[in-house]
């Protein structure tokens, strides 16, 4: 009866260890922080070729690009950021509920 729960428990816990340990490489990080210079760059120019600029676009796009990239790295690091996947903890919690 203790080694089904028991089993589940050290899979789980691998599975959680792995998951914390295995992270993209650099290269999607680098890509991530290209892709940002290349879209300003490419509405840098489009907004140089008018006679006004857009304060409003300018803020909006600005924010849309830092807000993605932040939100992509901050999904990789799921205990650090402001987006928090605390079910790892309450699984391993509510299985060694169940074993007592």
């Amino acid at each position: 009866m203790l080694l089904p729960a028991l089993n589940a428990m050290f899979a789980l816990t691998t599975t959680r260890t792995l998951a914390t340990d295995m992270h993209p490489p650099r290269t999607i990080y680098v890509m991530l922080f290209g892709m940002g210079l290349a879209s300003a760059m490419l509405a840098g120019f489009a907004m140089g070729a008018a006679r006004s600029r857009s304060w409003l676009h300018m803020v909006l796009f600005a924010a849309a690009v830092s807000t993605a990239v932040y939100v992509i790295i901050d999904i990789e690091y799921p205990r650090f950021g402001l987006i928090r996947v605390d079910a790892f903890d309450q699984a391993l919690t509510d299985l060694r509920q169940s074993m007592k």
